[in-house]
């Protein structure tokens, strides 16, 4: 470790004969007057941090000041941080655009007189493929090996990248496909909750603390690991050794009580605190769990719970180490020696949880009686609009209403040889996927019990409804044939698909021929349930309106009953052996749940984790060059150079004022990343679409936007092409078009920007509320680039976006107390930027000039949201990468 001035505050314990050095963090609490005990432990894992980084002894004790204030202020102040995380997680949608982007900084390096070995990871990566998978075969034992080969050659092209990174790079390691979720695998196996590195023939132990190129990667923090999720961007620059900036934040405590009653599950739960949070306000800020309640969550249900803070806007939830994270090491086959360190360190350092604790300086507070939830779901497009399963029929009529389609259809549809009647609300797609359930044995267990007491009283899966199973974890596959709970399910169709995100992020694969054209042909609004954590618009199938989460149970007993019109808690669910079957008839009791749950052990762990960087045949087959700079193909329609390093001076230039710039959208309020760069399908008749095909690439092997994201081409046609997007510049059209002033002309979004680049016309995007909530989908900002915008205006941003926007050059402004609808703005104004040459420091004000068609003019003050000191020098250098890239080749 690096001599600093925190050196006075040196420890070691010994643990099992083995001697552990460290920063301790009591000592040097006391030093600066800081009550350590009152502190919230996420809070404490940073000052650890600090400390540990900090190069001189004017830097440590600014920093230790600012935590006494925020402890005397409850977080109500203004610090920046430089946080260095102690590893980066990334997944294949976000982690091959970044080897992507580090490849060609190798080039770029080169070219301005840099050396080429220094773009290379300095701390450890894992990337864990498993965004890949889609479900284009289900409902047989043939699923799991027919999406496994076709996964293998769509993607073949993209892993040859990624065991050409794993070659090329040090420090970086793949978790091949079909091993599990990358958060899963996180929780069950990367993590440590406590690192350790050797350095000069010590061993130096502190908080594991990550950042992950997805935003559930806050999943982790039930196991006491402070992590979240950032663009790939940033994650890139904190591989390449800098630091983050951080703004010390508030931590909003939420205080548990109670524990969960008969028939309610952990979905019921995050779903309630994904609700309450959302309306309380958490965006940019930490949320702590405490309370008694606490100790009754096993780790799994806390992980459902972290695992959910982007939905509800928070940086990260966050559970402190306790005797349940211990027990959970323990089953998951953790080195014993390292787990009884992990305890001996946190209790000295003061970052193990007590739950009568009851001193803590939170933010803010808020509280919640478990014991209070009722089974519910959310949707049908937001994950914080929680619905009560008596209401869901309630509310997808309200649904179906808003749209303004045709009464009930009654629509006769052949399914396999059959005809039946399509409606508005019938479920089409009824999936248990995604990392948040579909590694907890509490619900999957309730599941296959379910689907075991479903088949006993003789009740089918409607044949209109398309059902997959995908875990998280094969640990998952272990315990439910050792319980004899697979085979249940499977012969109720959730027959394993994959290892995968799957329908969760968009993979669900197509729906039978005859039921999109009933879709397409008479507009009916059909339904998903899926035990995932995002339902956002034209994500989960670009056909499907109406997206439920749910419980895995809950997923199977929709699927069971065919449309969400029914209330389950008081309808007939469906006909059985000896007439009608209602829900409460097949729910399993906790009793039986819990039972099962004890006979998981930790050899299914250990045997599933023993050869984890390891892949198949196919994977182990693949041909991967060994080279230091990577040999672009000019003909991939996968991975090519990206262009954002063309032209790179060693010296960045002045920022220039923007004039004459054109608004290439207005957009309202909760604008997701999936918005502005889906994930999903590509359609042949749009730009994306276009491209492939004059690529010779045919529809059926277009893949998704996803698994394109290697490739610019693609992804900048994509940028704002999600079919649900609404553009108020075209008001009675929905999907990513606009209006081209210029020619008076609506265009697909794309073809328009093109139209004003060739022109040299400078663009504007605005908004209302929330933009860019969801996914850390970087391409969502680096698709805003290269389409040309230069400002994005909205009335508030995400957490995340906002900072991608910045790591790309990309100027996010806020308006001040108006919007662009209180500006009478319609889109074919012109608009002026003053300013921004001078932006020196965070929270700077430039002017907008608005030039409306009749002459008129107002100027308006926008807040830039450069939040820290540092994001001003990325946002001069034109980008986080281009700083970085220009202080290598200094070094």
């Amino acid at each position: 470790m690096n001599a600093i001035s925190a050196d006075k505050y040196l420890a070691n314990i010994e643990v099992n004969s083995n001697t552990h050095h460290y920063y301790n963090i009591v000592d040097a609490a006391s030093a600066f007057s800081i009550n350590l005990s009152s502190l919230p432990v996420s809070i404490k894992i940073l000052l650890e941090n600090v400390l540990r980084h900090s190069q001189n002894t004017e830097a440590l004790s600014k920093h230790m000041q600012a935590f006494k204030t925020w402890q005397e202020k409850r977080g109500s102040m203004e610090h920046t941080l430089s946080y260095r995380p102690a590893r980066v997680l990334m997944q294949d949608f976000t982690g091959v655009p970044a080897i992507v982007d580090l490849a060609a900084m190798r080039d770029a390096i080169t070219d301005i007189g840099g050396d080429p070995k220094k773009i290379n990871p300095l701390c450890p990566v894992d990337l864990v493929v498993d965004h890949s998978v889609s479900v284009d075969r289900f409902g047989s034992n043939k699923s799991l090996e027919q999406n496994v080969d076709i996964e293998m050659i769509r993607n073949r092209e993209r892993y040859q990248f990624l065991k050409w990174g794993q070659k090329a790079f040090s420090n970086y390691r793949v978790v091949p496909p079909g091993h599990g979720i990358c958060h899963q695998v996180n929780l069950e196996h990367l993590a440590k909750v406590v690192w350790s590195k050797q350095d000069q023939g010590k061993n130096w132990i502190f908080p594991d603390t990550l950042v992950g190129t997805d935003s559930h990667t806050t999943m982790i923090n039930a196991l006491g690991v402070l992590g979240w999720g950032v663009g790939g961007i940033e994650a890139e620059a904190v591989m390449l050794g800098q630091s983050i900036s951080l703004l010390l934040p508030k931590v909003v405590g939420f205080y548990l009580e109670g524990s969960l009653k008969e028939g309610v599950t952990a979905t019921d739960l995050v779903l309630t605190i994904c609700e309450a949070l959302r309306r309380k306000g958490v965006v940019g800020k930490f949320v702590e769990f405490y309370g008694p309640g606490v100790k009754r969550l096993t780790l799994a249900e806390r992980a459902t719970i972290a695992n959910m803070a982007p939905e509800f806007g928070a940086t990260c939830a966050f559970f402190a180490v306790d005797e349940e994270v211990i027990r959970y090491l323990h089953l998951t086959g953790r080195d014993k020696d390292h787990i009884a360190m992990v305890e001996a360190y946190c209790r000295h350092q003061g970052l193990w949880h007590d739950p009568l604790a009851e001193n803590i300086h939170f933010s803010s507070t808020i509280s919640l009686d478990v014991y209070e939830i009722e089974p519910c779901l959310a949707g049908p497009k937001r994950p914080q609009d929680r619905v009560k399963v008596s209401a869901l029929g309630l509310a997808t009529e309200k649904a179906i209403m808003k749209q303004d389609v045709s009464a009930d259809l009654g629509l006769s549809v052949p399914v396999r040889g059959e005809e039946y009647s399509l409606s508005h609300g019938d479920v089409v797609i009824a999936a248990i996927t995604s990392c948040t359930n579909t590694s907890n044995p509490g619900v999957l267990i309730a599941a296959g019990l379910l689907a075991k007491k479903a088949l006993d009283n003789g009740l089918k899966v409607k044949p209109w409804v398309k059902t997959s199973f995908a875990p998280g974890s094969k640990v998952v596959v272990d315990y439910l044939q050792e319980l004899n709970l697979l085979e249940p399910l499977e012969r109720l169709g959730f027959y394993l698909v994959g290892y995968g995100c799957t329908t969760c992020i968009g993979n669900s694969g197509p729906l039978a021929e005859e039921i999109t054209e009933a879709i397409v042909d008479k507009n009916v609004m059909v339904s998903a349930v899926l035990s995932g954590n995002r339902n956002f618009e034209g994500r989960i199938h670009p056909y499907v309106t109406l997206n439920w989460l749910a419980s895995p149970p809950l997923v199977i007993a929709y699927a069971i009953a065919g449309t969400t019109k029914k209330d389950l808690l008081r309808d007939i669910l469906g006909q059985g052996k000896h007439g009608g079957v209602r829900l409460k008839d097949i729910w399993p009791s906790n009793e039986e749940v819990q039972g099962m749950i004890s006979k998981i052990n930790q050899d299914m762990f250990i045997r599933q984790y023993e050869h984890i960087f390891t892949g198949g045949a196919p994977w182990a087959s693949l041909p991967a060059e060994i080279s230091r700079t990577y040999a672009w193909q000019r003909g991939s329609t996968y991975i090519q150079k990206p262009n954002f390093f063309d032209g790179l001076s060693s010296r960045p230039k002045k920022k220039q004022d923007v004039k004459n710039a054109r608004v290439l959208a207005l957009l309202g309020d909760t604008v997701t990343t999936d918005h502005i760069s889906p994930a999903g399908a590509i359609k042949p008749n749009s730009p994306a679409g276009r491209y492939l095909l004059s690529k010779q690439v045919t529809p059926g092997d277009f893949n998704s936007y996803g698994a394109r994201r290697g490739n610019h081409e693609v992804m900048v046609r994509g940028t704002f092409a999600n079919i649900r997007i609404q553009n108020a510049m075209v008001p009675h059209i929905e999907g990513g078009y606009t209006t081209c002033v210029d020619s008076n002309e609506v265009l697909a979004i794309y073809d328009a920007a093109m139209r004003y680049k060739a022109k040299n016309t400078p663009l504007v995007v605005m908004a209302g509320k929330e933009y860019g909530t969801g996914s850390s989908r970087d391409w969502a900002a680096k698709g805003t680039l290269l389409l040309g915008v230069k400002i994005v205006i909205a009335e508030s941003f995400e957490r995340i976006h906002r900072s991608n926007l910045v790591g790309m050059g990309v100027l996010p402004c806020e308006f001040i107390s108006t919007s662009w609808k209180e500006l009478q703005i319609v889109g074919r104004e012109r608009l002026h930027f003053n300013g921004l040459g001078e932006i020196n420091k965070p929270h700077e004000k430039i002017i907008m000039t608005i030039e409306y068609e009749d002459g008129r003019t107002m100027e308006v003050p926008l807040l830039a949201r450069i939040d820290t000191s540092e994001e001003v020098e990325y946002y001069k250098h034109g980008g986080i990468l281009q700083f970085v890239l220009r202080g290598l080749a200094k070094a």
